[in-house]
This record gives structure tokens, C-alpha cells and sequence, in this order.
């Protein structure tokens, strides 16, 4: 009996599931099955279609755009650095740090015993000089009236010509002391000995560097100004290894400096490095950018946008394109006014476009304008 009723019990169990099994089950299995097309697909209303334009994805020839981390550097062809020409004492300034000097210009003056020693020794070779012209002439003269020998006459034009090699040798230090031609002229003339000298702008430009006060000792070896023409700047970026073979020299770059707002400069790749940077992996390029009213300034940060090599691409517009959790979308016409979201995979936007890297043919239809507002009408539909 026992046996019986189990067994009973179970048939009448499984004939009530039986009985209520379709009903029953069709609430749970067929939101399952129809989940993905209620959530991706989307009827619109027909006076809806005139928002939607329906395409194909296109294949172009597409150039990435390379963004490099670049900084504004000083064109270093443009740059002097300067020092004193003499050990000595800085006794004047005449310019300050953002100073537009022209070529030639004072820029401190140096007093120094070592210039003082070097003017004297022009002078003790100046006396020599005209002592020695003086005797040769004189030689001259008595060989004429047969008093001397040829030997005499020889010897003294011979201490001429050493006496002008010192004086010469005199000049070329004065000269590299920082004493100008006049100023040489000045001290035969009068035997007035300079107690100090300027040291000058070797080139025209702006001071970008000063190294030194008042009153400071200085040597030769010391580069104390800095003065750079402006007018043109590097732009210098680091390239990742991998792309470095496509970026050459002569090719032109926008460079985008973030402090100026969404002014963009025309550059020109002037040196690519024939070595790589072991610890970042990256190939050091060089850029020169017109500057002509000097809005870069050494040592902001920029981008620097080399454009790749054109390759064929599959592509659709970035209007076709719908964004969610971090997925990319297009929807498919199906006809009837009714579309389907797939999801995508996407490169980054060039020249507003999106290369197709999965999930699309060149053969489907597809919306490629109003996609934005057909993915509202779907969220839509999806909450009601």
C-alpha cells in the first residue's frame, strides 16, 4: 500500500505539472529566448525614418595621427652661450634675464690684472716694433753710403720681422681678451691702459640665461649669458620603437601646445635618432616650428601629430557609432523599419571616421546617421 500511494502521489504530482507545464513555463523560457532582440533590436514609428540614414561601411585610405609627448626646446643653432674671455672681477651689468639685445651688445664689463699684463705686452711689442723699423731703415741708408755690410742690413730686417710677429701675436691677445679693434688703436695712440673691458652678445636675440652678479670672480671656462633668437624653436619628442621606421625627416607635423588653447603649429621633423632609449623604449625626433611672435616658449609641454602612412581601412562615421559600458554599437537595418544593435570593435577616431577592427562587412546596412536618436527610441521601448 505504501508502494502504491508513493507511487500514486508521484503521478498525481507530475500530472499537475503536466497540466499547468506550457503555462508555467512559457513566462520563464520565452524572456530567455527573446532577451537579446528585446533589448538590441528596436521598430520605429515610420514618421521616425526621415532621422535615419542608412548606409555601408566604406572602405578609405585612412592616416592615423600619432600623438607624441613632445616639449618646446630652444633651436640650439640659434643659441650662444657666453663667458668671460679673462679671469676677473665683474664690476657691471647692463642686462637682465628676457632682455632683446642686438649683436655686439654690452652685456657686463670685466675688470682683470691678466687684461692689464696683456695691454702692457702690446705696448713693450709696439716700442719694439718701431725701434726695429727705425734700424732697418737706418741699415738702409749707411749700405747705400757703403759703411755696413749686406749681413748688418740682413740682421736688422730680421729683428723686424720677429718684432711684427710679436706684435701681431700682442694683437691676437688683446683681441681674445675681449678688446676691440678700436680700443687697440686708442692704447698706441695714447698708452692709456684699459682697466677693464665688456664682455659682449656674440649674436642678436633674446637673454634666456645669466649666470653671474656683481662683484663675482669669474673664469673663462664659465658660460655666464645665454642669448637666443627665437624666431624659430625645436619641438622635441619621443617616438615608441614600433612606429619610429614610418616617421622621416622632411615630413611635416601639427604640433598642439596645451597652454595656447587650440592653436595648432605647422612642424618640420629636422632629426630622427638612429638610436633607441633603452629604458623607455622610444626614438628621440626633433621638430623646428616658425615662432615669429615668439607665443612658444622653451619648456611647455606640447603634442606633436605625425601622420602615418595611408593603408586601406574599413570604416564607419562616428555617427553611426553608440556607446554603453564601455562597448561599442551599430545597428543593423533589417527592413520594415526595424534595426538591430550589434556591438563592434572599433579603432580610435581619425578624421571622424572609426576604422572597423570586428564585427562588421563592408556588405551590411547599417545606420551611419542618427544613430544617437535611435538608440534612444530603443531605451525607450525598453522601459515601457
Amino acid at each position: 500500500m505504501k508502494t502504491t500511494i508513493r507511487i500514486g502521489g508521484a503521478v498525481v504530482i507530475a500530472a499537475l505539472l503536466g497540466c499547468g507545464g506550457e503555462e508555467a513555463a512559457s513566462p520563464d523560457k520565452a524572456p530567455v529566448a527573446q532577451e537579446p532582440e528585446d533589448v538590441n533590436s528596436i521598430t520605429i514609428r515610420p514618421e521616425l525614418i526621415q532621422r535615419i540614414t542608412v548606409g555601408q561601411p566604406m572602405m578609405v585610405d585612412l592616416a592615423d595621427k600619432l600623438e607624441v609627448p613632445s616639449q618646446v626646446g630652444v633651436d640650439e643653432e640659434r643659441l650662444v652661450r657666453i663667458g668671460s674671455y679673462v679671469t676677473g672681477r665683474i664690476i657691471e651689468l647692463y642686462v637682465m634675464l628676457g632682455d632683446s639685445v642686438e649683436a655686439g651688445a654690452p652685456l657686463a664689463r670685466i675688470s682683470s690684472p691678466e687684461l692689464t699684463q696683456a695691454q702692457l705686452a702690446y705696448l713693450r711689442a709696439s716700442s719694439r716694433t718701431t725701434l726695429a723699423e727705425k734700424a732697418a731703415e737706418r741699415a738702409q741708408h749707411l749700405l747705400a753710403a757703403d759703411v755696413i755690410a749686406i749681413a748688418e742690413v740682413e740682421r736688422r730686417e730680421s729683428e723686424l720681422e720677429v718684432a711684427r710677429a710679436e706684435l701681431e701675436a700682442a694683437k691676437d691677445q688683446l683681441r681674445l681678451l675681449g678688446v676691440d679693434s678700436n680700443a687697440i688703436k686708442e692704447l698706441v695712440k695714447k698708452g692709456h691702459i684699459l682697466p677693464s673691458v665688456t664682455i659682449n652678445a656674440s649674436r642678436s636675440g633674446i637673454v634666456i640665461g645669466r649666470n653671474v652678479i656683481i662683484g663675482q670672480v669669474v673664469q673663462p671656462a664659465d658660460q655666464r649669458f645665454g642669448v637666443a633668437d627665437l624666431s624659430s624653436v625645436w619641438v622635441v619628442g619621443d617616438v615608441p620603437e614600433q612606429i619610429a621606421r614610418d616617421v622621416q625627416v622632411g615630413q611635416h607635423v601639427e604640433i598642439h601646445i596645451p597652454a595656447l588653447g587650440d592653436v595648432n603649429f605647422d612642424g618640420l621633423i629636422i632629426f630622427v635618432a638612429d638610436t633607441v632609449n633603452p629604458m623607455t623604449r622610444t626614438v628621440m625626433v626633433r621638430t623646428m616650428v616658425e615662432n615669429p611672435q615668439r607665443k612658444l616658449k622653451p619648456d611647455m609641454l606640447a603634442t606633436m601629430h605625425i601622420t602615418d602612412n595611408a593603408h586601406k581601412s574599413l570604416v564607419v562615421p562616428e555617427t553611426a557609432v553608440v556607446r554603453e559600458a564601455n562597448r561599442d554599437y551599430v545597428f543593423l537595418a533589417q527592413g520594415n523599419n526595424r534595426f538591430l544593435r550589434v556591438p563592434v570593435e572599433l579603432g580610435p577616431e581619425v578624421a571622424d571616421m572609426r576604422p572597423v577592427l570586428k564585427g562588421l562587412t563592408i556588405e551590411q546596412n547599417i545606420v551611419v546617421n542618427g544613430a544617437f536618436h535611435l538608440d534612444n527610441e530603443r531605451k525607450l521601448a525598453e522601459l515601457e
